[in-house]
């Protein structure tokens, strides 16, 4: 692989310019096939034997993780696993897609598995990371990587509370000093990335609710519990209760997303079901919020003389950017494409298993422009017709490529 050169960093190193075409060609496919044949998450195993087949064909020894599905890989590191203490830098994807259906008509590359597509860019976060990796073990071989780096392809991201937990549990972090990732941003153009130092994503739980009593006939209400009465209370007074029990500057938000009850219009049920999620800005009011949240709920159903059996499912914590690793994005964006190719950006309410990394070792996510410039539509993440402007690859590249030279000169 011929590496073409165009910014010298301190100490003498290389920063890559301009990938080669084959290989951008070649990353280009490689996303392709996989937005073709999306997996679940923890069912990987055509993702993860392609990425592993690739690496190792540049010389590379990867490890699936002790769950089946997912590998990592470390690059400048001599015989099998690192033991120089935490100083690697690592690069994390995300392999798995999403189960809603692609609806990409005209797409020649749309998903062929029937309910199933990468609409939230994991595709692009794998290729990105691969092609990284690529360009890192050339550079090993030229002598030019000054300190190891791991590649780490994470399973089950979409998977509350994610396949992150599972990857730490397999070593991913043992030796790692630092950690960064990208994201895909639809709302960002292609060629720049989107930093923010302190917390850029939410905290996100899952909240199941079950409703029980005795029912009757919808003539008789108060001879019995009026069940969907009691589920239309919680739905609208546990969101407002909560609301007023944290500062409302934690941005704390209960939504529902399915309220089932009932059969027939002259019979009040037995049952309700109610479930949705509960996110929340602030890392503290995370913490505090399945002992509220609870409370909250067996306070309105009691009021409503409704039984509630209640599953509240930890999810993530915030992504919070640990300002040094953010720099370091930052310096190498800036040292590949200039100022203007770095922009601030705010916080969102989405969720991220990434953050589960950030409670061992400091790390960063970038947020990672892939809207054609000048496009007006914006094909939002978890949508049927998502897709990217593909030169977005290449910029990911280069961003952790430079990241890595820059953190072993540091």
């Amino acid at each position: 692989m011929s590496l073409e050169s165009e910014v010298d960093l301190p100490g003498g190193a290389v920063l890559p310019g301009a990938l080669p075409d084959a290989l951008r060609a070649e990353l280009i496919a490689f996303r392709r096939d996989m937005h073709m044949h999306p997996e679940l998450g923890n069912q990987e195993f055509r993702t993860t034997a392609a990425i592993k087949e690739r690496l190792e064909r540049a010389g590379l020894k990867p490890r699936v993780l002790a769950v089946g599905t997912g590998l990592v890989c470390d690059i400048g590191v001599e015989g099998e696993q690192w033991d120089g203490g935490p100083s690697m830098l690592a690069l994390r994807a995300d392999i798995d897609g999403l189960p809603i259906p692609d609806t990409k008509t005209e797409c020649p590359y749309r998903s062929t598995v029937p309910d199933r597509a990468h609409a939230c860019g994991h595709d692009v976060h794998t290729t990105v990371v691969l092609g990284a990796g690529l360009v890192l073990a050339e550079l090993h071989r030229q002598g030019a990587l000054p300190r190891p780096v791991r590649l780490i392809f994470q399973p089950a991201e979409e998977v509350l509370p994610g396949g992150a937990a599972d990857a730490i549990k397999s070593g991913a972090l043992d030796g790692v000093g630092a950690i960064i990732a990208v994201h895909c941003d639809p709302r960002v153009d292609a060629g720049k990335i989107g930093l923010r130092e302190g917390p850029i994503t939410s905290a996100c739980d899952r909240l199941e609710i079950g409703l029980d009593g005795p029912g009757g006939h919808t003539a008789r209400p108060h001879l019995t519990t009026d069940l969907v009465t009691a589920a239309a209370r919680v739905v609208t007074d546990v969101p407002a209760l909560v609301g007023r029990r944290f500062d409302s500057r934690s941005g704390l938000a209960i939504t529902w997303g399915r309220v089932e009850s009932g059969h027939a219009p002259n019979v009040i049920p037995q049952h309700a079901e109610l479930s949705g999620t509960v996110r929340c800005l602030d890392l503290e009011a995370w913490r505090q919020a399945p002992d509220v949240v609870v409370a909250a709920i067996d306070e309105v159903a009691n009021l409503h003389r409704a039984k509630s059996e209640i599953n509240y499912v930890r999810g993530v914590p915030p992504v919070v950017n640990e300002p040094g690793v953010t720099e370091l994005l930052r310096e190498a964006m800036t040292a590949r494409r200039g100022v203007e190719s770095v922009e601030g950006t705010e916080q969102s309410l989405g969720g991220e298993d990434f953050s589960w990394y950030l409670e061992h070792v400091p790390g960063a996510m970038a947020r990672l422009g892939v809207r054609t410039p000048g496009e007006r539509h914006v094909r939002d993440l978890h949508q049927g017709d998502f897709d990217v402007d593909e030169s977005a690859i290449t910029v990911g590249v280069e961003l952790f490529t430079a990241a890595a030279l820059v953190n072993g000169l540091r």
